[in-house]
Formats: structure tokens, C-alpha cells, sequence
């Protein structure tokens, strides 16, 4: 019979992955908005996809980091 450790992850970085993945979603339908509209991307819908990426790795390495 194995034991399971039933660690906790805050809900700060619970919060983290669902705001990065939010940020995420609303930069890409900004950056298809604009393209479709203007005909190219602008400098915010990209950024907000760049965000929404790096926010998400580092939320995923902190709630590991804190799991172990």
C-alpha cells in the first residue's frame, strides 16, 4: 500500500495559472481582431501573448518548485 502526499498549492499561483491563461486567450483574439481588421498585428496583442507564455511557465515552475 503506497501513501499519498496530498500537497497543497497556494492560491496565488492557482489564481497565476488562470490569469496567464487568460491574458493568453485575450491577446490572441486581439491579435486576430487586428489582423483581420487592419490587415496586420499591433505591438500589444503580441505582447500580451508573450506575457501570458512567460507568466504561465513561471507559475508552472513555482507551483512545482513548491510541490517538492
Amino acid at each position: 500500500m503506497s501513501t499519498e502526499n496530498n500537497k497543497i498549492i497556494s492560491p496565488t499561483l492557482k489564481w497565476g495559472r488562470i490569469f496567464s491563461v487568460l491574458v493568453f486567450l485575450l491577446g490572441t483574439s486581439l491579435l486576430v481582431y487586428m489582423v483581420t481588421v487592419e490587415g496586420e498585428p499591433g505591438a500589444l496583442p503580441l505582447f500580451l501573448i508573450i506575457t501570458g507564455i512567460v507568466w504561465f511557465i513561471l507559475n508552472r515552475h513555482l507551483s512545482k518548485k513548491q510541490l517538492q
